[in-house]
Parts: C-alpha cells; sequence; structure tokens
C-alpha cells in the first residue's frame, strides 16, 4: 500500500514537496522554497519532517524556486539520492539553485552590514556550495521515457506547459489487484502560450494531486498583448520608466517574445529594454538551446532565421556595475528583473530608485503571494519596506493577469473533461486557501468527484 504526505503547497503556493512511500522507497516529488508570510518561511528553517537521508530520491516538476529551492538545504542535511528531472529542468536548475543560494548568501551579508537582523550574525538557509553538490546528483529524463524507480513503481514525465521542462509526474504502482497511477500536476501551464507546447492531454488517473492557484480566477477576456502594447505606450508618452517584476525563467522569455512582435507590427516605439537578472540572462540561453521543447510555431519562426528572443534594442545588464549604470536612465525605456513576487534580487534596487517617481510605471505580469512586497505593492500600500527601510509607492501600478503560467478554473476544468473516469481522489493543493476550496467546489459541481484539501504534514494511505 502507498503512503502520501504533504509537506508543503498546502492551502499556500509555496514550498511544494510531497513524500510518496511505495514499495519501500520514499520518493520526494519537488523540494520547493516556502516564500511570503513569515510564518511560512520560517519552516525554511523548521527540522525537516523526515531525514533527508532516508528519502531515496527526489522528482521535479519543474525549475520554479517554490518547487526546487529547498534542495540545496536537503543535501545539506544528508540526501544523498538521485534527482529526477527533464533535461531543460535540470539545466535551467543548473542557473536558479546557485543563484538562490547566491541571493541567499549575499542578503546575510547586507543584514549582517546594515545590522537590521535580530540574528547575531545573520546566516544563509544554505551556500552555493550546497546548490554545487545538489546539482551533481541530477539524473535528467526526457518527456515520454518510462523508467523504473523499484520493481513495482514506474515514472514518467509529461508535458505540464507551464515553463520550459515543466511536467507532469506520472507514477504507476504495481500491486496484487492491478496498478494504481498517481499523477502530480505540478504548475499546470496554459494552452496556446508563446514558446511552449500546450499541456500533455491525459486521460485518467486514480490518484491527481492538482494545483489551485487561479483556482477562483479567470485570467480574462482582454488581450494580453493588447494591454501591454497600451502600458508601454503610456510609459513611454509620460517620459517615464516602465519596471517589470518578471520570474527570470519563462516569464521574462515570453515577454521578450511579445515586445518583439508588437515592434515588428509597429505597435509600440523601439526603446531600450534592459534585462536585469543574470539569471533571466543565463535562463535565456537555455530556452535557445532546448527547442525540442518549443512549440511548432516557435520552431518554424527559428527556421525562417527569426531570433524569437531578440528586441530591436535589447539590453544586457550583466554585472553589477551594468545594473547599477540603469540608474542614469531617465526615461522611456523597459527594465525587466528579478524576482516576479519582489522577494529579493536587482528589482529591489530599481524600485527603491523609481517607484517614488509618478511619471514611472510598475507592471506586475504574475501571481503575487501573499506576504509578498509584490502583493503590498498591488493592492494600492502607500509605502513599502525594502532592505529596511520604508519606500514611498508613487509611481503608477500596473497589471496584467493574461501572462500568468499557471491555468485558470476554467483551463483547469477543460483539462480534467478528458479523463474517461472519475480518479478515487483529487487532492487540491498549491494555492491560497480560498482558491483550493474554490476549485474544489468547482470539480465537484462539474464532475461529481470527490476533491481533498490536505492539511500540511497531512498523511493518506492510497488503497
Amino acid at each position: 500500500m502507498a503512503k502520501l504526505t504533504f509537506l508543503g503547497a498546502t492551502q499556500t503556493v509555496t514550498g511544494s514537496k510531497f513524500l510518496l512511500e511505495a514499495d519501500g522507497k520514499k520518493l520526494l516529488i519537488d523540494c520547493g522554497l516556502f516564500q511570503g508570510l513569515k510564518e511560512l518561511r520560517l519552516r525554511n528553517w523548521e527540522d525537516f519532517p523526515i531525514d533527508p537521508k532516508d528519502i531515496d530520491m527526489v522528482i521535479l516538476t519543474h525549475a520554479h524556486i517554490d518547487h526546487t529551492g529547498y534542495l540545496p538545504k536537503l543535501v545539506q542535511l544528508g540526501f544523498k539520492g538521485k534527482v529526477y528531472a527533464t533535461p531543460a529542468t535540470a539545466d535551467l536548475c543548473g542557473i536558479m539553485l546557485p543563484d538562490s543560494a547566491h541571493l541567499q548568501e549575499e542578503d546575510a551579508k547586507y543584514a549582517n552590514k546594515k545590522q537590521f537582523s535580530k540574528h547575531k550574525p545573520a546566516l544563509p538557509l544554505y551556500t552555493v556550495t550546497d546548490a554545487e553538490r545538489a546539482l551533481e546528483l541530477f539524473e535528467p529524463l526526457p518527456y515520454g521515457k518510462k523508467i523504473n524507480l523499484s520493481p513495482n513503481v514506474t515514472l514518467c514525465y509529461r508535458d505540464a506547459g507551464h515553463i520550459l521542462g515543466s511536467a507532469f509526474v506520472d507514477i504507476r504502482i504495481q500491486q496484487e489487484k492491478g496498478e494504481r497511477r498517481i499523477l502530480f500536476s505540478g504548475d499546470l501551464g496554459r494552452p496556446a502560450q508563446p514558446i511552449l507546447r500546450d499541456p500533455h492531454t491525459v486521460y485518467g488517473t486514480d490518484y491527481l494531486v492538482i494545483e489551485s492557484t487561479y483556482g477562483d480566477r479567470l485570467h480574462g477576456e482582454t488581450d494580453r498583448k493588447e494591454d501591454l502594447a497600451r502600458i508601454i505606450n503610456e510609459s513611454y508618452e509620460r517620459g517615464g520608466v516602465l519596471i517589470i517584476p518578471s520570474f527570470a525563467v519563462g516569464r521574462t522569455q515570453e515577454l521578450l517574445f511579445t515586445i518583439r512582435e508588437l515592434e515588428e507590427e509597429q505597435r509600440i516605439p523601439v526603446m531600450p529594454i534592459f534585462i536585469d537578472s543574470p539569471m533571466a540572462i543565463n535562463a535565456t540561453d537555455v530556452f535557445e538551446k532546448n527547442t525540442q521543447d518549443h512549440d511548432l510555431e516557435s520552431k518554424v519562426a527559428a527556421l525562417k532565421g527569426v531570433e524569437i528572443l531578440k528586441t530591436n534594442d535589447l539590453r544586457i545588464a550583466q554585472t553589477a556595475e551594468q545594473s547599477k549604470a540603469i540608474n542614469n536612465i531617465s526615461g522611456k525605456a523597459i527594465i525587466i528583473s528579478a524576482s516576479g513576487m519582489v522577494t529579493g534580487g536587482r528589482i529591489l534596487h530599481h524600485l527603491v530608485n523609481r517607484l517614488g517617481n509618478p511619471q514611472n510605471t510598475v507592471l506586475f505580469i504574475g501571481y503575487q503571494a501573499e506576504g509578498t512586497r509584490g502583493r503590498t505593492i498591488l493592492e494600492g500600500a502607500e509605502t513599502v519596506k525594502i532592505h529596511g527601510q520604508q519606500v514611498p509607492i508613487n509611481a503608477r501600478i500596473e497589471q496584467i493577469s493574461g501572462f500568468s503560467a499557471h491555468a485558470d478554473y476554467n483551463e483547469i476544468l477543460a483539462w480534467l473533461s478528458n479523463f474517461n473516469e472519475a480518479p478515487r481522489k483529487i487532492f487540491i493543493v498549491h494555492g491560497e486557501a480560498s482558491q483550493s476550496v474554490a476549485l474544489g467546489k468547482r470539480i465537484e459541481e462539474k464532475f461529481s468527484w470527490e476533491t481533498l484539501i490536505p492539511e500540511y504534514l497531512q498523511s493518506f494511505e492510497l488503497s
């Protein structure tokens, strides 16, 4: 009999970790960092619920830090098993995990310098060395290839369409009374997105663990490309700078793709586009390397010689000096910088310099989790705390939800409608409590399927 324990992403969108025990093996699906609310972030520092030495392997759905960012800590605590990931996810983690470690080391260093931490000294959760040790454990596994994890357990990845390399984790367990299938959605992508293929069609499973980030929300009927053109043109006419906090992986590349198209269509003026995130720059290289995961439209454009991720005046800020030089730009430019929820990184320095000016615009294009600075700014606060100081918010604040890489509830229901029969149970995770509850009700009303919202550290026997 298999057992499933929820070690994260329960009634929150961060910290995805699910422990599956089957056929004498302990499998950890995702190994994410808790972000956002302080009470959640503190979980990163608590004793891990089980001894990491007892975990046989980690299986990653995709590279985002809320699904992978705890992995260096797990290794620091003694984990030595294999880490399965798609080739693109492995490539992206090669950038993101050392970057996450570097940011934590820098944040600890800055806190000690400014003495705004109650810890003396402030320490990073893990180091770059821990991240490098974690990367040595990676075992790339391409989409569609089935492997044995034990005599009675198999693993196969299916394309989730969320970011490059994102995957559904499809696990089959052979039991005396037949096969049991457990499917982990990771983050479910959206159909008809630039660059990426649509999410793989699944026709059924016995147990489903599904995300609910947008469990009670729709991305709207407005054209996101039209919205982006409007915001860029208005920013240009005001003579201000448009600052876009963006996830370095996925969202930044989609932005570049769309801005390039708008320039080609002459719907926006050509202006300097600054990519100020070493991780975003490196991730763009990974996108260009892993063309096997691109959709047909992107492959056709590439065959015609189109550089799909290059705008007319693209400027790269790789070094700290290049990043600081952007402060000298007074207007009519776009700055794309990480992190997407304004939890750290170079975006903080740009917001300190630009938030006070009403000519400037801050555009959010992704989900802002509860407790993040992005959520604070978006909800209309007069100030936001950055590096220990309250920064006034006078810039124009905009949001486009259509750039989200998460399926909304209609898209989730449409994906589920392909199932030939009801799952035995659907576990709803990776969403704030209200979103998970709403999605559960919608699934029950639409399909009359049994859903359940697990609690943190709750376990279930999968018969």
